[in-house]
């Protein structure tokens, strides 16, 4: 079925019309494919078919030939997954059987079962085709057609062309991997370290600091992708270095406009209230903390960054106290 790909012109179903699926039902439009956008919510689904304008995506008009549809049964050809982390189940356990292959384009981890994307795939859809999309892309740059580069991860090589081919144009290149494991720990961490970028700016520590953070966030990342069986290299990539750079710099970061936040002071719950999108980097902090000792490490692995953010976040301690949590580890060549 996959090898049919290639010489037909499929439909393309994004599931979740938040800004990221929205972006994703623009690209795939662009790339030739016949597109359905799913809203979970039917008004919302009336409203944008209607205005041709997503209120997530403002400055995007919707083409008149992209399907906008609250109707999971009438999803078809290749199924983006762009709805947050922790709603990815829910919408698993809905999908048709008849779904075509599987794009996981959440970052994270499920809070209590601490599973990646295609771990809960693979639990919940067990035997279908499934890959990941990740890299340093922000919603409103891929809507507008801005150069921008990803990943295509997965271990099957026809899978990653094929949704290569229906997703690619000049501006939009993508990149086959076979390492999901490093492509999807890249894309969660990034959103934790991001946080720990923003509360050193917005608490006034500096340009230097940051850069020592997000160099020593990027050794995080590589020790808890290896001790889960991915690469070092992948996170060298687009999926871990390109995206932390991005995100942990990038005043469109919601992950990293938080961290800016709580270090000038505010409350977390403040920020969050004022939110419409999900901070991804919140719930996946503790995930990732408790993910790196238990299930599938062969030995606990080091994650101060992580644990010191998910502390500030769980507010058992201070953005002073993070820091000083941080620079008095001990001395060691890197």
């Amino acid at each position: 079925m996959i090898e049919r790909w290639g010489r037909e012109m499929p439909d393309v179903t994004v599931i979740g019309a938040g800004a990221w699926g929205t972006a994703l039902a623009l690209q795939a439009h662009r790339a030739g494919s016949r597109v359905r956008l799913w809203a979970r919510d039917p008004a919302r689904a009336e409203q944008i078919a209607a205005t041709r304008h997503n209120p997530r995506l403002p400055a995007a008009t919707l083409p008149e030939d992209l399907t906008i549809t609250p109707n999971l049964a009438a999803t078809a050809g290749l199924v983006l997954l762009a709805v947050p982390m922790q709603h990815l189940r829910a919408v698993l356990s809905r999908l048709p059987e008849t779904a075509g292959p599987l794009v996981a384009c959440a970052k994270g981890l499920e809070t209590g079962t601490l599973r990646l994307p295609l771990e809960l795939i693979d639990e919940l859809r067990p035997g279908a085709p499934a890959a990941v999309l990740t890299g340093p892309n922000f919603a409103h740059e891929i809507a507008d057609g801005l150069p921008a580069a990803a990943v295509v991860a997965a271990a099957d090589p026809a899978l990653r062309d094929a949704v290569t081919a229906r997703l690619s144009t000049q501006s939009f290149r993508l990149y086959g991997n076979d390492d999901p494991v490093g492509a999807q720990i890249g894309g969660a961490a990034k959103n934790v370290v991001a946080i720990a970028a923003g509360v050193v700016i917005g608490a006034g520590l500096g340009e230097n600091a940051r850069a020592a953070l997000i160099t020593r966030g990027l050794a995080e990342l590589a020790r808890l992708a290896e001790a889960l069986g991915g690469r070092r290299d992948t996170v060298m990539g687009l999926s871990g270095l390109g995206d932390l750079l991005l995100t942990c710099t990038g005043t469109s970061s919601r992950n990293f406009s938080l961290g800016v936040a709580l270090g000038r002071g505010e409350r977390l719950s403040d920020v969050l209230a004022a939110r419409s999108a999900v901070t991804e980097g919140v719930a996946t902090a503790p995930a990732l903390v408790a993910r790196a000792a238990g299930p599938g490490v062969a030995h606990p692995v080091e994650l101060p960054i992580c644990t010191a953010v998910t502390a500030l976040l769980a507010g058992n301690c201070t953005v002073a106290e993070a820091m000083a949590q941080l620079l008095s580890r001990p001395r060691r060549d890197e």
